[in-house]
């Protein structure tokens, strides 16, 4: 039994879960980070010395990195071409996107999603929200455009790449008090995503 480790409000193990639902793999789930805590404990550490989830055990195989986590689960559990083909030119289109949600739109996302989800109204800095609620957007805004004639992002198949984009959408969508600048690519592909089973279970949840 493969064994995930993390909070199930964490985008991030989010995405694990919604791939284990595409495999069809069962799983069990421990709660760890933030009000669980167990994730600076010493058995923790010696899984995962960097204290962050998920952290995905699999007998004596352990893994840590969400997006590691995913390529694993599918090339050990596949077909990969399900999720991750293995063409040469279609995974490094798929891996662009994998690399993207963490280089780029994460450290934007995060911190308006920690604003206006985790901070009180009142402690709130609204001009930095300001400045970084126009950073994010300009991400969606390149995405939007990326879209503009496709189904999914990358060739006319679901990928992991829909997966990990697809559970920042639900961040970005979610978010209350926010005016959106319309995109039609971008909305069209999220309402395709929220149909799947996975997105429905682990998340399309409320934003906490």
């Amino acid at each position: 039994m493969i064994t995930i480790w993390g909070r199930a409000n964490s985008v991030n193990v989010q995405k694990v879960l919604w791939v284990c639902d595409e495999l069809v793999l069962p799983f069990e789930r421990i709660e760890a980070g933030m009000q669980y805590g167990r994730n600076n404990e010493p058995e923790y550490l010696e899984m995962n010395p960097t204290g962050k989830i998920p952290t995905l055990v699999d007998g004596n195989f352990v893994l840590w990195e969400s997006n590691s986590i995913l390529r694993y689960l599918t090339l050990e559990y596949g077909p990969t071409s399900l999720l991750y083909p293995g063409e040469p030119k279609v995974r490094a289109s798929i891996e662009r996107w994998l690399d993207w949600s963490l280089s780029t739109l994460q450290p934007a996302e995060r911190p308006v999603f920690q604003c206006l989800v985790r901070t009180p109204a009142a402690e709130r800095d609204e001009p930095k929200l300001v400045k970084d609620l126009a950073a994010v957007t300009a991400l969606w805004k390149q995405l939007d455009t990326h879209l503009q004639g496709r189904f999914f992002l990358e060739t006319d198949k679901f990928t992991l790449a829909d997966i990990v984009l697809g559970a920042y959408a639900k961040r970005w969508f979610g978010l209350e008090g926010v005016e959106r600048p319309s995109l039609p690519n971008l909305e069209r592909w999220y309402a395709r995503l929220a149909t799947r089973t996975g997105f429905k279970k682990y998340v399309d949840l409320q934003l906490t």
